[in-house]
């Protein structure tokens, strides 16, 4: 028997997991031939989320497994931590929110059944705010334009991956990433199914413009040497700018006697480039940043605890806390 596993990270979803957990394990009534195990990753929520799951999971003991992080590392680094975790055959991938239909999961273990590694579910549209909407198309916009450049208009952090692809990301241990550009760089022909994502129903979204923010500097920096060549071209132009108003000074004085006066101009040139120079070594502090934190070897995320399937009670400490 095949199993499936469902990683859902979590974090202040007290409103929605009611509604998401019975609608999650609703799905192995129709999934015939499959065991499904639903992993749950809490990240250091501060309300009732874990209790919320630990009631499920005494009820449910054979089905959910849940993850206790330390402390709030980062959507990104929950999912690595529940892909850690997941020992199915397949594994998927959904938010906690209800956002994305959990449906899809059948035409995704369809196509999957074929042999296809990677079956992502890809926005066509989104019932979002008409401003958080353009922010995210201009945002996969670049991600096509600069980092990947068949990469899924809509984006995707909705998916089902083999087994293979899981062993792949268990073993690159990134850290500052984005888990779902990196399944696609990892090179495996997705197979890519549109739907619209609905808009949340309950509770408050905890994916600040900050966060978003980090995001799109993470996946620039992993994913993209664009940054790094701009900062070359844009300091070869000011070299070049500078040196021919340089010459065009030293002509007019030469052959017209025009004397160089005032400071403001020299001001000017010395606040522009200066401004640049600035702007520069904040780009090359986030490479260095990000090699210094690599370097470091330490763990994107710390598991507190697993609380797993195996009977309604045991908590089960694993060997190594500081998985990656």
């Amino acid at each position: 028997m095949n199993k499936i596993s469902i990683v859902v990270p979590v974090y202040f979803n007290e409103a929605n997991l009611p509604d998401t957990i019975p609608q999650l394990l609703s799905l192995a009534e129709k999934l015939p031939g499959y065991s499904l195990e639903l992993v749950f990753v809490d990240d250091g929520s501060g309300d009732r989320s874990l209790d919320l799951l630990l009631d499920f999971r005494s009820q449910n003991p054979e089905k959910i497994k849940v993850v206790k992080l330390t402390r709030n590392f980062g959507s990104m680094s929950a999912i690595q931590a529940g892909f850690t975790v997941a020992t199915g055959d397949c594994v998927g991938m959904i938010s906690a929110d209800l956002q994305d239909p959990p449906e899809i999961f059948f035409d995704m273990i369809a196509h999957w059944e074929k042999g296809n590694k990677a079956v992502f579910a890809v926005r066509q549209d989104r019932e979002d705010p008409v401003v958080q909407k353009s922010l995210s198309n201009l945002y996969y916009s670049f991600i096509r334009k600069f980092a990947l450049a068949d990469y899924p208009n809509g984006g995707f952090d909705f998916f089902l991956v083999d087994r293979q692809v899981i062993a792949d990301l268990n073993h690159i241990r990134e850290k500052n990433t984005n888990i779902m550009t990196l399944i696609y760089w990892l090179g495996y022909k997705p197979v890519m199914i549109p739907y619209i994502r609905r808009q949340r129903s309950k509770g408050r979204s905890r994916w600040t413009f900050a966060k978003k923010i980090k995001l799109f500097i993470d996946t620039f920096v992993a994913f993209s040497f664009f940054p790094i060549r701009i900062l070359s071209l844009i300091g070869l132009l000011v070299a070049i700018g500078s040196f021919l108003y340089g010459a065009f000074v030293l002509f007019y004085w030469y052959f017209f006697g025009t004397e160089v006066r005032g400071w403001v101009p020299t001001i000017l040139v010395l606040s522009f480039t200066s401004g640049i120079q600035m702007a520069m070594l904040g780009v090359l502090g986030e490479y260095l940043w990000r090699t210094l934190d690599e370097a470091r070897n330490r763990p994107p995320f710390v598991i507190d605890a697993v609380f797993d399937h195996a009977d309604g009670t045991t908590q089960t400490q694993p060997e190594n806390k500081e998985q990656a």
